[in-house]
C-alpha cells in the first residue's frame, strides 16, 4: 500500500529531522574539561572584580552583558547598572553570542560562581563572575573607603577608584587626616545611568 504523497513528505521530513538532531546533538550534552576549568579558577580568570566591571560599564565595552542571577523582587529593589534579569533556571536556555563577555552576578557570589560553571559547560568561553557578588559593587563602587593607613600608591589608585564610584552615583571615603584634620567624605549622589 502506497502512502498519500503528503504523508511520504511528513515522514520524509520526519526521518530528516530526527538524522540532523542526531548529528547535532544537543549542545548541552558536551564532555566537560575540568582540567581546563580547574587551571582557569587556579589562575583568577574566572572573575572580575566590581571595579574591572565598573570600569567595562563606564567605557562601554562591546559585547558586554550583565546578568543579576537574583530574584525579581531583588532585582527591581537595587541592581547594577545595565544587568539584565535572567534568574538561575534560565541561564542555560538563554543564547549568547561567542564574542559576548558575560558577567554573572548574584547577592554574595555563590550562584554567580556556580552559573560560570554552567555557562563554561555549555560552551561558552568569555565568562566572568563576581566572586563576592552585589555586595562587591555596593562596597568597593558605591562605598569604597580608603584605609587610614593607606600608602601612597593606594592614595593614587584610590583617586581614581573614587572618580569612577562617583560615576556611578557613590561615596567615596577619605580618612580623617592624622593632623587632626577633616578627611574627605562625598555625600551620596544620585546614581546615574549614564545611559547603560
Amino acid at each position: 500500500m502506497r502512502l498519500p504523497s503528503w504523508r511520504r513528505w511528513l515522514a520524509g521530513g520526519a526521518a530528516l529531522a530526527g538524522a540532523a538532531a542526531a548529528l547535532a546533538g544537543s549542545p548541552y550534552r558536551r564532555t566537560i574539561d575540568v582540567a581546563e576549568l580547574a587551571r582557569v579558577v587556579s589562575e583568577h580568570a574566572d572573575h572580575v572584580s566590581a571595579i574591572q566591571l565598573a570600569a567595562w560599564i563606564r567605557a562601554r565595552r562591546p559585547g558586554l552583558r550583565v546578568i543579576d542571577l537574583r530574584s525579581a523582587s531583588e532585582f527591581d529593589a537595587f541592581h547594577i547598572p545595565g544587568a539584565e534579569h535572567i534568574p538561575l533556571e534560565r541561564l542555560v536556555a538563554t543564547r549568547f553570542a561567542a564574542d559576548e563577555t558575560v558577567v554573572l552576578y548574584s547577592e554574595l557570589g555563590v550562584h554567580g560562581g556556580q552559573a560560570w560553571v554552567f555557562l563554561r559547560a555549555v560552551g561558552h568561553r568569555h565568562v566572568y563572575f563576581l566572586r563576592d557578588g552585589l555586595h562587591e559593587w555596593l562596597d568597593d563602587v558605591m562605598s569604597p573607603v580608603l584605609a587610614d593607613d593607606a600608602t601612597p600608591e593606594a592614595r593614587a589608585a584610590f583617586a581614581s577608584i573614587a572618580d569612577l564610584s562617583r560615576w556611578f552615583g557613590g561615596a567615596p571615603r577619605e580618612p580623617t587626616g592624622r593632623d587632626g584634620a577633616a578627611g574627605r567624605d562625598d555625600p551620596p549622589v544620585a546614581a546615574r545611568r549614564r545611559g547603560c
